[in-house]
C-alpha cells in the first residue's frame, strides 16, 4: 500500500504513524501520547537541485532521498515494549512510503532508562530483521499496525 508522494513532510508521516495501536494498552500511540508532530524531521530530496547542498556532501548521492527521523516517548521510563512499538513505527512507515525513505527513530532524549541501548537497538538494521524473523514479534507488530475504521 505504498502511497505515490511527490513530496513528504512531517504531516504526511505522523498521518500514517498516529493511528498504530499500542502492544500493551488498548489506545493508539498518539492517544497515549507516544508520538507527536513535532517530533517527526523529514528532508524530502526528491526534488533536489544542483544548488542544494545536503550535509556538505555529493547532493547526487542524496537525491530523491526522503530522510525521517522520528522520536517517540514510551509510556512510562521503564517500558520494555519500546524496541516493538519502534519497529511497529518503522514497518507502518515502510508500508507507505516510497523505498527511497531512509528512516531513523529514536526514543526522546530523557524518556527511557536504557534509551542509548535502545537507540542503537533499533537502528540496526540486522536486528530489525532479526526481530521481524520471529514470530510473535512479527505478529504482535502487525497487530499493532493493523488498519481500523477511524
Amino acid at each position: 500500500m505504498i502511497m505515490n508522494y511527490n513530496v513528504i513532510d512531517k504531516i504526511d508521516v505522523f498521518d500514517i504513524i498516529r493511528h498504530i495501536k499500542d502492544p500493551e494498552f488498548p489506545k493508539t500511540l498518539e492517544e497515549l501520547k507516544v508520538v507527536n508532530e513535532d517530533w517527526i524531521t523529514v528532508i524530502d530530496n526528491n526534488d533536489i537541485n544542483d544548488s542544494d547542498d545536503i550535509n556538505n556532501n555529493n547532493n547526487e548521492n542524496y537525491k530523491g532521498y526522503c530522510f525521517i527521523k522520528i522520536l517517540f516517548q514510551p509510556t512510562v521510563p521503564h517500558c520494555h515494549l519500546a524496541p516493538t512499538i519502534a519497529l511497529c513505527i518503522r514497518e507502518k512507515i515502510k508500508e507507505y512510503l516510497p523505498k527511497r525513505s531512509k528512516i531513523e527513530i529514536y526514543i526522546k532524549k530523557g524518556t527511557h532508562q536504557t534509551e542509548d541501548e535502545i537507540n542503537k537497538q533499533i537502528n540496526d538494521k540486522e536486528r530489525i530483521i532479526a526481530a521481524l524473523e520471529n514470530p510473535e514479534i512479527f505478529q504482535l507488530v502487525k497487530k499493532c499496525i493493523k488498519e481500523d475504521d477511524y
